[in-house]
């Protein structure tokens, strides 16, 4: 499908290098970027990396985190 975009002149010129660099044309950069965009900002997808960042034990969050969020619900204006 063919459509017409306005982005700034600096990302487009930043754009036209990064298609060089990688010999792509720059319909096809586009794509391959907005691909990602839209699939990293997909809810399951970031589900799965918040799963992932969170499941390893060295990286959850500190239990007295958990304790100070609740206070400050219990104490704001809903």
């Amino acid at each position: 499908m063919k459509t017409a975009v306005s982005i700034p002149d600096l990302l487009f010129a930043e754009a036209e290098r990064v298609a060089r660099r990688l010999k792509l044309s720059r319909s096809r950069l586009y794509a391959v970027a907005l691909e990602s965009y839209v699939r990293a900002h997909e809810p399951s997808e970031v589900t799965k990396s918040l799963n992932r960042v969170y499941g390893r034990r060295k990286n959850r969050p500190d239990p007295a985190w958990d304790a100070i969020a609740a206070e400050t619900l219990l104490r704001s204006k809903w």
